[in-house]
């Protein structure tokens, strides 16, 4: 597994943007909170919004310090336009929750929560423990935390099948340059069209 010195040298890109995807790059804290916000909003935004917030409260994000805020304050940074998401009360709500949880369980240490697991299915349910996480975001995580970030739990494939195949585009986890983004990109919007036609 890495260490917080290895994962100073990642290289991210999962927006495109320079700030956001260094951030990504070296905050455990900030990958798993844009992981949170990636729900009914382009991707970029999603993993976007950590950078954002942390440049509205001060520059740094730490786990105790967005669960100890004041809700409505936390409310109104995540509105003030332009808006950290399309939801931004609930988002706010869901982002405090997930930091009270990585305080409360973790001791603050959002790593602890994979380095902790004792094998794949172990790190799926911390995962689906957090709040806002279901099945379908703890197994894109786990295949983002595999595939980019070297933490190969064992058994770590099989929890987060499918996601976890090699050469695929499906989602967040295989993003690694422009070419990747819009191949995600595009079989996201293949999947939203399959389901609608069968609906």
């Amino acid at each position: 597994m890495r260490d917080n010195a290895s994962m100073a040298s990642l290289s991210l890109h999962l927006t495109g943007e320079k700030g956001p995807d260094k951030l990504l790059s070296t905050s455990p804290l900030a990958l798993l909170l844009g992981m949170v916000l990636d729900q009914q909003v382009p991707m970029e935004w999603a993993f976007r919004g950590p950078y954002e917030l942390s440049q509205r409260i001060g520059g740094t994000l730490t786990a105790e310090g967005i669960a100890s805020m004041d809700p409505e304050t936390l409310a109104t940074i995540f509105s003030s336009k332009p808006a950290l998401h399309r939801y931004p009360g609930s988002m706010a709500k869901r982002t405090q929750e997930v930091s009270k949880v990585i305080v409360d369980t973790y001791g603050g240490d959002v790593e602890e929560i994979w380095k902790g697991a004792e094998n794949g299915s172990d790190l799926l349910r911390r995962m689906k423990a957090l709040p806002g996480f279901g099945e379908m975001k703890a197994k894109i995580f786990i295949a983002l935390l595999g595939k980019q970030l070297g933490i190969t739990t064992p058994g770590w494939e099989k929890a987060c099948a499918p996601y976890g195949e090699k050469g695929s585009f499906r989602s967040v986890a295989d993003i690694v340059d422009l070419d990747s983004l819009e191949k995600v990109r595009e079989f996201k919007a293949a999947a939203k069209k399959a389901a609608k036609a069968s609906r």
